[in-house]
């Protein structure tokens, strides 16, 4: 929005042409986001507050999440406006990556916030069905998949690489739009598996995002993209502004979450934000990197389903509790142990996917 009127204004003073450069609008769409996940945080808090939307919390949860009910939910709500706002303002409107993705992220947040509200409707932590939820997951996953396979402007856009090996590319066809379900689907899924505690899931998806965030913005340069040996994707820079604003609201709403949280995302939040993350990865077509930075997710989603079948076919469970945050804190770990040591983990595997980069 903003970049239209610094190209009108740049005719009469050529200093708005600086407004062009991709890194000072992400810069800009970083602290925006920030600013408003701030001015809007109390007001909301205070609200959720007022109207009583609290959490609810599993009866056969660690017993040191029983104080944690009441606690209000559905904060997400402040990340996805702070994220919508920074991305109009400073991203260029024009271009398609833009409006998919950020549409795609607010659908999901929509179906988040259905199950949020049914959760405080009927009292427990239950909300929409898992087919229901998953129906219109899948939905949102195959319309968003549809739209970025027909309106494709090259092979690239459709092909599955594979990091490390530069020369290894995999053209999909129309399996391409399996994968993006399957990986919009999944991260969303995993983040919200993981948000299980204070602080746990917002900093490795903003961590996450930004590392996705770099990997827009060379693979839109198709000087960088050459170099680098990663696919150039025409527009896809425009989302280092979307990811540079998943960053700033992510930081403005831990200030809040972070322990003892005043707030929970809740899946308005969760949801969206691991759609956004899949999304990103799709664009830059850095799927498998996403696996690798995202590790934490994906090791939280598996403990579930190991624990699910072992118990189905053997009766016994592998972990105290799933997900694993949860085993860690049965095991006598303080929350903020378990909370900041998969952080140090994010980090260490988010360096491991910027790696790629460079090793080809």
């Amino acid at each position: 929005m903003l970049l239209i009127l610094f190209d009108y204004l740049a005719q009469f003073y050529s200093g708005f042409h600086v407004f062009q450069y991709l890194t000072l609008r992400a810069i800009l769409g970083v602290i925006t986001a920030l600013l408003i996940a701030f001015a809007i945080g109390p007001g909301m808090i205070k609200r959720l507050t007022l109207y009583k939307i609290g959490q609810q919390v599993r009866d056969d949860g660690p017993e040191t999440h029983l104080g944690k009910a009441g606690t209000p939910t559905m904060g997400g709500a402040l990340i996805l406006v702070a994220v919508a706002l920074s991305t109009l303002l400073w991203s260029d409107l024009g271009n398609r990556f833009v409006w998919i993705v950020l549409i795609t992220t607010l659908l999901f947040g929509v179906i988040g916030g259905i199950d949020d509200y049914l959760k405080l409707r009927y009292g427990n932590s239950r909300g929409l069905s898992a087919r229901r939820k998953f129906l219109w997951q899948s939905l949102v996953a195959l319309g968003c998949a549809g739209l970025l396979y027909t309106t494709a402007q090259a092979p690239i856009e459709t092909t599955l690489i594979v990091p490390v090996f530069k020369d290894v590319a995999i053209d999909l066809g129309l399996w391409f739009i399996p994968l993006v379900w399957l990986v919009v689907v999944g991260s969303s899924n995993a983040v919200n598996l993981t948000d299980g505690l204070d602080g746990l899931a917002i900093m490795p998806s903003v961590l996450v995002a930004g590392a996705l965030g770099i990997f827009a913005y060379v693979s839109g340069h198709a000087i960088f993209a050459d170099y680098l040996g990663i696919p150039f994707v025409h527009g896809a820079g425009e989302l280092a502004i979307f990811a540079a604003a998943l960053v700033g609201a992510g930081m403005g709403f831990l200030w809040f979450n972070a322990y003892p949280a005043q707030v929970f995302m809740g899946d308005v939040g969760a949801l969206a934000l691991g759609a956004a993350l899949g999304l990103l990865a799709v664009v830059t077509r850095q799927e498998i990197v996403l696996v690798i930075m995202g590790g934490v997710f994906v090791v939280e989603t598996l403990s579930v389903i190991v624990q699910v079948l072992s118990y189905r076919l053997t009766g016994r469970r592998v972990f105290r509790m799933a997900p694993l945050h949860h085993h860690f804190e049965l095991k006598g770990w303080p929350e903020p142990r378990v909370i900041v040591r998969f952080w140090i983990i994010t980090v260490v595997l988010v360096l491991v996917g910027l790696a790629t980069l460079k090793v080809r």
